[in-house]
């Protein structure tokens, strides 16, 4: 694997080596020793898949609150997306900023999305799959999300005519300074 670190600090883009010959090829996705190489020490507890069934379906943009310490090695295994993560970390140099990569089934690149990055994502193709491995039990007290079109992020989703979950489009305008006090709540408990 060639891991390369994104502007964000602790998110990494994933490439496989893949070993052709005459049948194919075949590569690792994910080995624990490479990424503790990063300075990343991951334990993957739980898989997830993510169907869907239209180009434009935008999911997210969702992460889990402390102490959650939920990370995600996301990867598109069928069609192709706009993956993006915010860094919702307010100590970081990048706090509020974003990231957008694409990922495609053909390129099999994949992305580790850190604790405390949020991540979401639009579909550029009908009938697109996507693969989560995360680091951290799903606690559906501790889910939270920020609004996918939300100004502050001002993230340039390429298609405008999306579907989106109701929920995912009701989330209030994201207050930076609000956030980084509910954040150091959070983490003091």
């Amino acid at each position: 694997m060639i891991l390369r670190e994104t502007r964000i600090s602790g998110a990494y883009l994933a490439d496989i080596e893949a070993i052709e010959d005459h049948r194919g090829f075949f590569a690792r996705t994910f080995c624990e020793r490479e990424f503790a190489n990063a300075g990343i020490h991951l334990r993957m507890v739980q898989s997830n898949i993510s169907w869907n069934r239209a180009r434009g379906t935008v999911r997210g943009i969702h992460f889990q609150r402390p102490p959650s310490q939920e990370g995600k090695l996301v990867r598109c295994t069928r069609g192709r997306i706009l993956d993006v993560i915010i860094d919702l970390r307010p100590d970081s140099v990048t706090y509020t900023q974003h990231v957008a990569v694409e990922l495609d089934a053909a390129g099999r690149r994949a992305l580790y999305v850190p604790p405390g990055v949020a991540h979401g994502f639009q579909t550029l193709e009908h009938d697109t799959e996507v693969c989560y491995q995360m680091s951290d039990f799903y606690d559906p007290s501790l889910s939270a999300g920020v609004r996918w079109n939300d100004p502050a992020f001002d993230i340039r989703w390429p298609i405008p005519d999306v579907t989106v979950l109701d929920r995912d489009g009701t989330y209030r305008d994201f207050d930076a300074r609000a956030f980084a006090s509910e954040y150091r709540v959070w983490t003091a408990t």
